[in-house]
């Protein structure tokens, strides 16, 4: 088994020059993300990431190490660099094809060791060698792209609680009055959020009336329509009472497909007689 730790020193000493090579090779026409960079510090970065993953990979042929050790010490450097801002704004193709650049250099080194030892190596060995590389890559590749999704879910989903809460404010207009206006497309999601929202803005502000204006709202189907007045009536319970205005006639006949009795709460046609009614145009 020396001959694994013969073959580990040899790429240990080629590290530095791997991640040369690896950026210099980069075609800037065709990369995009992280590799397109010329800020000093994103390179600077980018090249310190990608030697430490060869310190990390050229240990699967430390004899000194365990197998166990190798991928601890690998899913480190997975995690810090799949959650890295830059990695994360660049397409994951473009660095799965980094992977598999980095995996031709592993493997051309290889056949270099062999090309280059005073020792002969039969097929089998080579064979081995080449196999251990091509499987930590799929082992590395797999790992990172599940750490990259999972980060860009969270991300995603961080979004999608900004953009709900930016996309149902409540404006208040005075001491106990506030306006919720909606705008845009409601999907059963959204009207979720913007119930759960409403009520505890609602209650944090001290409203007694909210004025709900619809005017924005080019479509909504029977399940978001009854969501809304279902926020209506759990505001009408913790002793809010609402004017709803804007509803569209696409709007009306939904509201009464599903049984919505327009007579129990104060409707007006648009928010300007709404705010008048008020005063407060």
């Amino acid at each position: 088994m020396h001959r694994n730790n013969q073959l580990y020193h040899f790429l240990l000493e080629r590290t530095r020059l791997l991640t040369e090579q690896w950026y210099e090779s980069i075609d800037k026409s065709k990369a995009g993300g992280v590799y397109a960079s010329d800020d000093p510090e994103i390179i600077e970065s980018v090249k310190k990431q990608n030697y430490e993953f060869h310190l990390r990979f050229c240990k699967m042929f430390d004899e000194s190490s365990t197998h166990a050790e190798f991928l601890e010490s690998f899913n480190e450097w997975i995690c810090a660099v799949s959650k890295d801002e830059e990695h994360l704004n660049t397409p994951i193709h473009l660095i799965l094809r980094e992977f598999f650049n980095t995996e031709e250099q592993y493997l051309d080194l290889v056949e270099e060791f062999v090309e280059t030892s005073e020792e002969t190596y039969s097929l089998k060995t080579i064979n081995r060698w080449n196999r251990t590389i091509i499987e930590n890559f799929n082992y590395v590749v797999t790992a990172f792209t599940n750490q990259s999704y999972s980060h860009a879910e969270k991300r995603l989903t961080a979004q999608k609680e900004m953009i709900y809460e930016l996309s149902s404010p409540i404006i208040s207009l005075s001491e106990d009055l506030a306006l919720l206006p909606l705008v845009g497309d409601i999907d059963t999601e959204r009207a979720k959020r913007v119930l759960e929202n409403t009520l505890q803005e609602c209650s944090s502000q001290g409203v007694k009336h909210l004025l709900i204006d619809l005017s924005g709202v080019l479509i909504i189907d029977t399940m978001v329509a009854h969501q809304i007045f279902q926020l209506i009536k759990a505001l009408n319970l913790v002793g809010v009472k609402c004017t709803l205005s804007g509803i569209r006639p696409e709007i009306a006949q939904t509201a009464v497909q599903i049984g919505i009795d327009f007579n129990d709460m104060s409707v007006v046609s648009s928010i300007q007689k709404a705010l008048a009614l008020y005063k407060l145009r």
